[in-house]
């Protein structure tokens, strides 16, 4: 093995990534990090299934990160995580990607196709980008197990999901309703009330929308003295406007009756509305105007309030069919009664259709108004509008039906059209709407009083982007509200990040909890283990295969199967192998051709319904191991459950977040999982949603491989907490590349070339830590605080905190601090006990970096690692990083009072440079005086013992110290008007002046206490250090910076002495680049021949032996003129210089 560190020529993290990936397949690395644990205490993480019949985005690399890192940090911690990856394979996106690639619609399956061959389409589509998805997670560093996934189609896996469906159903929690439900024309499909909540479901639309008159039929003798009389209900949906049978009203809310014109029209009208919502109507000119006074077309139409009611006066008020296309049964349209209707928007009075609303439905059945029905032609009831979106077409409904109760000339011109445009792929956003059509119908007859584009929010199918519908269905349920307050118990015990989550969008969605509506309308997904008979009267509910199994038998001795199809294809109860479930196949159709018996000896059919795709998911902790049929007792030791963590994007919040918490709560009483993080979006730079249409999506194969895993990894976690909106910016890569990878990567070359010259491998004998330097001790002191912050970070699911500590502490204490003012020790002369301790302290540092940075940027840290590793050789045993711990931190090591110290010399002089640079005198210009104003003797103290380093490091001759009560800086106050503005509100001109008016000995009270109270007229008030801003003012020849309790003020006047300084300090750094120009090794001593030059010369002779000791020089001569010598510029003049290599 070489003891010589490697040195790179350049920063590659793609080819790291690629040669750390090839070493890690070639020595199994992943494996070793369970098997290694084995007898370990567990850590259980639950792969949330991804489905492969899309391709990977650049989103699923941050979620897999984001998960990867965690696991990563608990095997470091010494847990055995064992990683299974898991397959969705079921639901819409499969079956409406299928549709889409053969061009058909669900109403062709079972006609042009059969539901076999579409099924068998469905499972060979939902593997496609398997390869992809395999591929990416191998790049990306993703330790999962592939090899051996939990697929949701697995026979297996469906058996599990009919065992605890069985669960459910002892319990009474599954039912059959027929109940308005939210439904997508464009999937075929119900949904769920959590599907309608994803994220972006609600979307903002612009319809057409109308306020109806809905003339009255027997109006009282007020409403009759001025034209017709009518209700006003406005609705943003005017399509269900034909399905109307009721109008609703708030029975404690005022109402009036108002004499005016319909501007359609102009003929006189009577109007009936609350009187809350008058004004949303008329306009304010209006009032008081006489009726005689209005002109055709204008905007100010007269009116006047004749009558006033309570909504109860209004109850049992009839009135004329608004669109008389189809009769429903009697008692429809009058008024009734609904605590529910408000005066937010509208007329306060609610236009009820009861098919088309659960509200309308509960409220018209609670006061016996029938619902608008049709009779199809095979006998059912339907309303108005058929699965498809569209009204039913004549020649779908019953003949006799028709001719009772349709009236056919006002119908037929309507029939067959979609009730939105989205239904229908010939249309587009700028054809006629139904919506228009309708209003533009009830404008010629005089039922329109307003007619306007409204936007409001709409909710739409969280797979198809299309508007649902809310429409009557059969469908089952699973009765999630039973457990309501157990979810929301169990809730309070898991770890969300954020909390806000937890609390907000998963506690209220908790809270507000609806019954689950499990059926699906389709074919490729886990069928509903259910048998009913045909009257409904008996069911079963089937628990596994060999329960099915056994009732096939059942039904084969009471014949109505010739033979039991699983005992034909040789399948064996019990035997839970692969080849065994491979011999059958739980999915439709063939499920759908067994027919079971009932106990009474009638013959049952399978409920055609499929399972909510959600539940396959949520149901992963027991299915992915065949519970309860196989390894039971792994989890019912809590040995694989419930999950010590997990993490998906922030649309599962309500999806698989949901799911997995409510069959835990209702099956198992316990909850699923302990933490979990919910990641937000990745979005484009400008904070767009990412899209291919769009053309701002960014492809994560090329992104990696030209930047690496490791860098688009660190930039993730780092740029803003996993829960909140990332803006992917690929600038934002090479500023972390520069920023973070590049420093370390620099750090490492620096201590690998010097390491390399002296012979340095860690065999010397260790230097106690305290006969170290301070400088050493310091960071070793930071480096353990780092490692306590890191590791609470990480243990608190804070990795955007841990990866930014990691990044400060590399940037701003190691590289820029700590090395940079350590260099010389690195430099030339004998192997010293002083080079030995920075050798042992920069390694030490590096290798701790390695190992805190691992589970973020897992292949730049493993070589690095191996880097240092290889040549001492301190963990010979471990072939990677991700096998061995992480690092604890040494309390004994943490000097706090050092690092105080060390932290007031580095803002000290961060202060005293960004001054140099205000008024651009380089650092290399030495200066004369530093004066820092003292809050108090502990600061004196600690600034006192680093004085020596910050005059160093800013290059300046002295530091003096002066009491605040001297006069020699004067400081003021200002508010901070963004924080003590919403805190005093109207006191806060008072609260200015006050703050303004402070003198010296109130601010230096206000600095070292944290706060002051100052006396207003109202009274006095409380003020604290971060609410304001304290400031000195500039003093003559001297610059003031303020940083919190920090106030530094530097002499500006540039002295002769101190100019002639500054060139010879300037000389040593332009001579040290020719030296690297021409390629001069370190340790290449140098002759040095300057151009004489009457700015220079004076300051060239006088340190002259200063400039050769800095850069290697055995001589120093000045000349008139110097032959081949290369021109350095400076401000007003420029010099010839030439370097020439002494050999050796």
């Amino acid at each position: 093995m070489s003891k010589k560190f490697n040195e790179y020529n350049q920063l590659n993290l793609s080819e790291v990534n690629k040669d750390i990936l090839a070493r890690w397949d070639e020595l199994d690395v992943f494996t070793k990090s369970t098997t290694e644990r084995e007898g370990c205490p567990s850590f259980v993480f639950y792969e949330g299934p991804p489905s492969a019949n899309g391709m990977p985005g650049i989103h699923h690399v941050m979620a897999r990160a984001i998960k990867d890192v965690f696991c990563r940090y608990k095997t470091m911690k010494g847990f055995q995580v064992k990683r299974k990856a898991g397959w969705d394979t079921h639901g819409l996106p499969v079956e409406l990607g299928v549709e889409k690639e053969m061009g058909i619609t669900k109403e062709d399956i079972g006609k042009t196709i059969s539901v076999a061959e579409y099924n068998a389409a469905c499972r060979r589509a939902v593997m496609k980008y398997t390869k992809e998805w395999e591929d990416l997670t191998h790049k990306i560093g993703y330790w999962v197990d592939m090899t051996d996934p939990y697929i949701t189609y697995d026979n297996r896996y469906i058996e599990t999901l009919w065992w605890l469906l069985k669960q459910m159903y002892k319990k009474g929690y599954l039912y059959k309703g027929y109940t308005i439900q939210p439904y997508s024309p464009a999937a075929g499909t119900g949904l769920s009330s959590h599907e309608l909540n994803q994220p972006g479901s609600y979307r903002d639309v612009q319809d057409t929308t109308v306020v109806a008159q809905f003339k009255i039929k027997n109006p009282k003798k007020e409403m009759t003295e001025w034209g017709d009389a009518f209700f006003l209900a406005w609705t943003t949906t005017p399509w269900t406007l034909p399905s109307n049978t009721a109008l609703c009203v708030g029975p404690n809310i005022d109402y009036v009756a108002i004499k005016t014109y319909n501007t359609y029209t102009e003929k006189p009208i009577t109007v009936i509305l609350a009187e809350a919502l008058v004004d949303s109507h008329f306009h304010p000119k209006a009032k008081g105007l006489a009726l005689d006074t209005y002109e055709p077309g204008s905007q100010v139409v007269p009116y006047e309030v004749v009558a006033k009611y309570k909504g109860s006066d209004l109850v049992g008020l009839e009135y004329e069919q608004l669109i008389p296309w189809i009769q429903p049964e009697e008692g429809a349209f009058r008024v009734i009664s609904g605590d529910f209707v408000s005066t937010e928007d509208g007329t306060g009075i609610v236009h009820i259709a009861p098919t088309f609303g659960a509200d309308d439905a509960k409220v018209a059945k609670d006061a016996g108004v029938p619902p608008l029905q049709l009779k199809h032609a095979h006998g059912e009831l339907r309303p108005m509008v058929d699965l498809t979106g569209k009204l039913y077409t004549l020649d779908q409904l019953d003949e006799q039906f028709i001719k009772e109760r349709v009236n056919v000339d006002l119908y037929k011109e309507f029939a067959g059209r979609y009730v939105k445009n989205e239904y229908d792929d010939t249309l587009t956003d700028k054809d006629e709407t139904l919506d228009l059509s309708i209003c533009l119908m009830l404008k010629m007859g005089n039922q329109a009083f307003k007619i306007e584009k409204h936007t409001h929010s709409y909710p739409h199918c969280w797979r198809t982007d299309k508007p649902i519908l809310y429409y009557p269905l059969d469908s089952w349920f699973i009765r999630s509200t039973a457990c309501k307050e157990a979810m929301i118990k169990l809730n309070k015990e898991i770890k969300w990040k954020p909390t806000s989550t937890g609390t907000g969008r998963f506690g209220k969605w908790l809270e507000n909890l609806n019954d689950w509506n499990l059926s699906r309308s389709r074919y490729w997904g886990t069928p509903l283990p259910i048998w009913r008979t045909e009257d409904n009267k008996e069911e079963l509910c089937i628990e596994s295969v060999e329960d099915l199994y056994n009732q096939i038998e059942k039904s084969v001795a009471a014949g109505f199967m010739k033979e039991n199809p699983y005992k034909v294809k040789g399948f064996i109860p019990g035997d839970y192998s692969t080849d065994n479930y491979n011999k059958i196949d739980l999915h439709r159709p063939y499920v759908d051709d067994i027919i079971l018996v009932s106990e009474s000896g009638k013959p049952m059919t399978r409920e055609a319904d499929l399972i909510d795709v959600w539940f396959d998911s949520g149901a992963m902790p027991y299915a992915q191991i065949h519970y309860p049929f196989e390894n039971k007792e792994l989890l019912d030791s809590g040995e694989v459950y419930p999950a010590d963590f997990i993490a998906e994007g922030v649309d599962q919040t309500r999806g698989w977040f949901f799911t997995l918490h409510a069959i835990a709560a209702m099956v198992f009483d316990s909850k699923a999982f302990k933490a979990v993080i919910s990641n937000g979006l990745v979005l484009d730079k400008n904070g767009n949603k990412m899209s291919k249409r769009w053309g701002n999506a960014v492809d994560p194969f090329s992104t990696i491989e030209e930047y690496g895993s490791d860098l688009v990894r660190w930039y993730m976690i780092t740029n803003s907490a996993p829960w909140d909106n990332l803006k992917f910016d690929i600038e934002g890569l090479d500023e972390v590349r520069r920023r973070f990878f590049g420093t370390l990567y620099n750090t490492y070359s620096f201590f690998a070339l010097y390491a390399n010259v002296d012979g340095f491998d860690y065999s010397q004998e260790e230097i106690a830590l305290e006969k170290r330097p301070e400088i050493d001790r310091w960071i070793i002191s930071l480096l353990n605080s780092l490692i306590k912050e890191v590791d609470a970070c990480l243990d608190d699911y804070e990795p955007t905190k841990a990866g930014r500590l990691i990044s400060d502490f590399v940037n701003d204490h190691l590289s820029n601090w700590y090395v940079r003012l350590n260099r010389k020790r690195f430099w030339g002369g004998g192997f010293t006990e002083d080079k030995l301790s920075a050798y042992q302290t920069l390694y030490t540092c590096l290798e701790t970096i390695a190992k805190l940075m691992a589970p973020i940027a897992p292949f730049y840290a493993d070589q690095l690692y191996l880097d240092l590793n290889r040549v001492t050789k301190k963990n010979p045993e471990q072939e990677s990083i991700h096998l061995v711990l992480f690092p604890e931190v040494n309390e004994e090591s943490i000097d706090e009072d050092l690092e105080a110290r060390m932290l007031l010399a580095q803002q000290v002089s961060s202060m005293v440079l960004a001054l140099r640079r205000k008024v651009n005198i380089r650092v290399r210009q030495p200066l004369q005086r530093i004066m820092v104003p003292i809050v108090n003797a502990e600061q004196q103290r600690r600034i006192e013992a680093v004085k020596d380093l910050i005059l160093s490091e800013v290059n300046v001759k002295d530091l003096e110290f002066v009491d605040d009560a001297s006069g020699v800086l004067v400081k003021r106050v200002k508010c901070d008007f963004k924080k003590l503005g919403p805190k005093f509100g109207k006191q806060m001109k008072q609260v200015a002046a006050a703050v303004s008016a402070m003198d010296q000995k109130e601010i230096a009270e206000l600095e070292d206490k944290g706060k002051i109270v100052l006396s207003l007229q109202t009274g006095n008030v409380e003020i604290e250090a971060d609410e304001v801003e304290v400031f000195s003012e500039d003093i003559p020849g001297w610059l003031v910076a303020n940083e919190g309790k920090v106030t530094v003020a530097l002499d500006v006047t540039i002295t002769e002495d101190l100019k002639k300084e500054g060139i010879a300090r300037e000389l040593v750094n332009r001579i040290q680049n020719l030296r690297k120009s021409n390629g001069f090794e370190i340790t290449d001593q140098i002759n040095i021949v300057i151009s004489k030059n009457a700015e220079t010369d004076e300051a060239i002779q006088e340190y002259n032996e200063y400039i050769c000791s800095q850069v290697l020089g055995t001589s120093l001569e000045l000349l008139n003129e110097v032959k081949n010598g290369e021109k350095i510029d400076f401000d007003d003049f420029s010099l010839d210089v030439y370097v020439e290599k002494i050999d050796k």
